[in-house]
């Protein structure tokens, strides 16, 4: 699915140490290490990628097409495409997704919704009548 289109590149970076309040907007991709109390939502115009690392937390909302998340979330994520659930993962609120890939370890404390797109739906076909 996500892997037909070239991943965008990683060209911000919220450094261990540092915290953030307030809504980060951002386009390409973001590593976060660091702390952020606010909502974090990739630009519509392009793909996106969000890593949220092993040493990182985040308090609001997700919105991204990749998400990556190794560390604490309190709050619902969106991944439009993927959704990366690595080990040490921990998220407190809901998830939706398009797929999803969950390592062992990872936990969600939260509704699991699958975001189902118009062509993934099948197709509803009458029986037909033999008389």
């Amino acid at each position: 699915m996500f892997n037909k289109k070239k991943q965008p590149p990683i060209k911000s970076l919220i450094a261990q140490g540092t915290r953030i309040e307030g809504h980060v907007y951002f386009h390409d991709g973001l590593r976060i290490d660091g702390e952020v109390v606010g909502d974090i939502r990739a630009s519509d115009q392009q793909s996106s990628i969000l890593v949220v690392s092993e040493v990182a937390t985040v308090t609001g909302q997700i919105h991204a097409d990749h998400v990556i998340i190794n560390g604490h979330v309190k709050g619902p994520v969106l991944a439009f495409e993927l959704l990366e659930l690595q080990p040490k993962a921990r998220i407190e609120g809901d998830v939706s997704y398009k797929a999803l890939e969950m390592h062992q370890g990872a936990t969600i404390s939260g509704q699991l919704k699958p975001m189902a797109s118009v062509d993934d739906k099948p197709t509803l076909k009458l029986a037909a009548n033999n008389s």
